[in-house]
C-alpha cells in the first residue's frame, strides 16, 4: 500500500491506495475559504496552514483506510512544481514518515500525478489517450503513449485556463475559487451575449492574456451598474470563449495524432461546460480533478522509488 502526500498548492491531502489502483481513503482539507478573503492564495499563508494541517491528515487517511504505518510499503509525495514553501511542508512530512519507517520513498511530479488519476479503480483509463490537463497553474495537451511517457503537443504561452478563470473571476467581483463561481453565475446567463476572442496561436499552445483585457475592457464599458445587470452574461461569454479555446485544441490535436480516445484532469475538468463541450471525452472524476493526495500514489505506481535514506537530501522544485 502506498500512502500519498500532497501540498503544492492551498490543499493538504493524503490517500492511501494499493498497487492495484484501489482508494483505501482520501483526505483533502481545502483552505479555499481561508484564503477568499484575498482574492488568491497567499503562498506564506498556505505554507502555515499545512504545516497545521498535515500531521491530522495522514492521521485521518489512516484512520479511514482502517490501517496504520505498519500496511505502507512506501510513501509518494509531491515533489513539486508547485508553491516552494508549502511543497517543501509535505516533502518534510514524507521524509520524516519515510525515514522512521525506513520506507523508500517516491518523489512524484504534481502534472504526472493528475494524468494518473485516470489510472484508479473503479473505472481506470489505460494509455494510449489524449490528455488536457488545465488547472489553476497550468494548460498543456499530452499524447500520453503509456503510464510514464507523456509527450508535451502544447501548453499555454502566458495565463493557465484556471488562472484565467479566477482573474476573471475578480473582474466580474465575484469570489475565489474563480472557475467554481463562473461556472455557478454562467448557468444563468446569455454565452453569445459578448463576443470574446479565441486566441489563434501557432501550433498546439493556448493563450488567454488577450482574453482577460476583452473582459476587462467590456467591465469598463458596462460601468458599475451596467456590470451588475450584466454580470450573468459576462460570466457565460467568457466561460466560452475559454472553454472554446481548450475543446478546439484537443479536437486538432486528436486529429494530428490519430487518437481516438480523449481525457481531461485538473481543476478546470471540473467545468460543466468543458464537459459538456467535449462529450466523449474521459473526464476525471470530480473528486479527483482537484489537487488530492490519491492522484499522486497512483503516480508513484509507476516511478522509481529512492531507497532509505537516499531521499533525505531530496529538495522540492517551484517550476518544471
Amino acid at each position: 500500500m502506498i500512502l500519498g502526500l500532497e501540498t503544492s498548492c492551498d490543499e493538504t491531502a493524503a490517500a492511501l491506495v494499493t498497487d492495484e489502483g484501489e482508494i483505501r481513503s482520501s483526505i483533502v482539507s481545502s483552505q479555499a475559504e481561508l484564503h477568499a478573503r484575498y482574492g488568491g492564495v497567499v503562498p506564506e499563508v498556505a505554507s502555515r496552514r499545512h504545516l497545521e494541517l498535515v500531521t491530522p491528515v495522514i492521521r485521518e487517511a489512516l484512520g479511514d483506510a482502517d490501517a496504520t504505518l505498519e500496511d505502507v510499503d512506501r510513501i509518494a509525495v509531491t515533489q513539486g512544481p508547485g508553491l516552494i514553501g508549502a511543497l517543501l511542508v509535505g516533502l518534510a512530512a514524507a521524509k520524516a514518515v519515510a525515514w522512521s519507517r525506513h520506507l523508500p520513498l517516491v518523489p512524484v511530479d504534481h502534472l504526472d500525478g493528475h494524468v494518473a488519476s485516470l489510472y484508479l479503480q473503479p473505472d481506470p483509463l489505460e494509455p494510449p489517450f489524449l490528455c488536457l490537463l488545465a488547472s489553476g497553474g497550468h494548460t498543456m495537451l499530452l499524447d500520453v503513449r503509456s503510464h510514464s511517457e507523456h509527450v508535451l503537443l502544447g501548453s499555454t504561452l502566458d495565463d493557465a485556463a484556471g488562472e484565467a478563470f479566477d482573474k476573471g473571476a475578480r473582474l466580474l467581483g465575484l469570489g475565489y475559487p474563480g472557475g467554481r463561481e463562473i461556472d455557478r453565475l454562467a448557468h444563468d446567463g446569455n454565452p453569445n451575449a459578448f463576443e470574446f476572442p479565441v486566441a489563434r496561436v501557432p501550433g498546439l499552445d493556448f493563450s488567454f492574456s488577450g482574453l482577460k483585457t476583452a473582459l476587462l475592457y467590456a467591465v469598463r464599458d458596462l460601468g458599475a451598474e451596467g456590470l451588475e445587470a450584466r454580470r450573468a452574461d459576462l460570466a457565460a461569454s467568457y466561460q466560452q470563449a475559454i472553454v472554446r479555446a481548450l475543446a478546439e485544441r484537443v479536437r486538432e490535436g486528436a486529429k494530428g495524432t490519430n487518437r481516438d480516445r480523449v481525457a481531461i484532469v485538473g481543476g478546470v475538468a471540473a467545468n460543466s461546460a468543458l464537459r459538456a463541450a467535449l462529450p466523449d471525452a474521459t473526464a476525471a472524476p470530480l473528486a479527483l480533478c482537484t489537487d488530492n493526495a490519491a492522484m499522486i500514489a497512483s503516480a508513484a505506481r509507476w516511478a522509481e522509488p529512492l531507497p532509505y535514506p537516499r531521499y533525505l537530501a531530496l529538495d522540492a522544485y517551484a517550476s518544471r
